[in-house]
């Protein structure tokens, strides 16, 4: 009997692994262009999985989740500016009663940054939430670093 319980067990543990599926419709990826020796840009790059979006970083209030980026203070670099971002999509969502930015496909966010010293590593993260016809995912947080030369 035992032996019974223990492969029903392993049975129902092999199959629930095997259904459940962890949503990652959204990689991210980073570059960094030097402009001179006082200045360069950071390229932060979404790809999005056919069917899913993320949303703008200028939401209204009471809207879904905004991207949104965070950097750490560094003596290395100071922000010049604020992230930017390209136009967005926009459609009226009924869930909020309101037009919202969204962006499909892929989409290249970037951050302007002054050198204190000809180079530097930049840190920072992205937060976003990823959402389909049918679904939004909670925020996520994507950590990123990269080195300007």
């Amino acid at each position: 009997m035992k032996k019974l319980t223990l492969i029903i067990a392993v049975l129902f543990f092999a199959i629930s692994g095997a259904v459940a599926q962890i949503h990652n419709p959204v990689k991210w990826t980073v570059a960094s262009k030097k402009l001179n020796s006082k200045e360069a840009v950071i390229f932060i790059k979404a790809t999005i999985q056919d069917g899913w979006h993320i949303y703008s970083q200028n939401i209204g209030e009471n809207g879904p989740i905004p991207t949104s980026f965070t950097y750490p203070a560094s003596k290395d670099y100071t922000l010049n500016g604020k992230t930017a971002e390209p136009k967005p999509a926009t459609k009226y969502e009924e869930v909020f009663k309101m037009n919202v930015g969204y962006f499909n496909k892929e989409v290249v966010f970037q951050q302007k940054v002054k050198l204190n010293k000809g180079t530097a590593t930049v840190k920072g993260s992205v937060e976003y939430q990823a959402c389909d016809k049918t679904q939004c995912l909670p925020p996520t947080d994507y950590a990123f670093t990269v080195t300007i030369k």
